[in-house]
């Protein structure tokens, strides 16, 4: 066993008060929460938050047994096989709900998996459900707010704050 726990507190959320919760999620990530990464084809650079700090973040506004998450749906869109190489490419998609314990209010989104090239068919069908689940599971939080991905679709804003320099601690 790891840690104490005290019974006395049943939750670790706030009580629900949709004011105080829209006014945090009205907030902007800030930049210790924004990466990069070059674009498709060496496009653009991607601005993106990477799943396990928006985690952090709904666990922080809502409490970590304030939301849940759940797949509503995962399909296989393609699983290849190249006889010459002996190789595999694989895409999943995921439809994932977020559900806030306090309201029952919910939000669905689809997140995308995929891996070319790889050896293993396992691996490569762990991988892309791994990362299917994850982004849908991003792109469902960020419809409650800023705070938790919303404003890295507002363009400007993403090249605004990639300018900050974090500071490391």
């Amino acid at each position: 066993m790891h840690g104490s726990c005290s019974i006395a507190s049943s939750s670790s959320h706030p009580p629900y008060d949709p004011a105080t919760l829209q006014q945090k999620l009205t907030q902007k990530l800030g930049p210790e929460y924004i990466s990069t990464r070059p674009g498709p084809g060496g496009g653009p650079k991607l601005t993106y938050a990477e799943g396990w700090k928006i985690i952090n973040l709904a666990n922080e506004v809502f409490g970590f047994d304030g939301w849940s998450s759940s797949i509503v749906t995962m399909s296989t869109d393609f699983l290849d096989f190249d006889e010459t190489t002996r190789r595999y490419s694989i895409g999943i998609t995921a439809v994932v709900r977020v559900t806030l314990v306090a309201s029952g209010s919910f939000h669905e989104d689809v997140g995308y998996g995929m891996v070319e090239n790889t050896k293993s068919k396992g691996q490569g069908l762990d991988k892309c459900k791994k990362e299917a689940v994850t982004d849908g599971l991003k792109r469902a939080l960020r419809n409650f707010g800023n705070l938790l991905g919303n404003c890295l679709y507002d363009k400007g804003y993403a090249q605004e704050v990639v300018k900050i320099k974090v500071q490391q601690v």
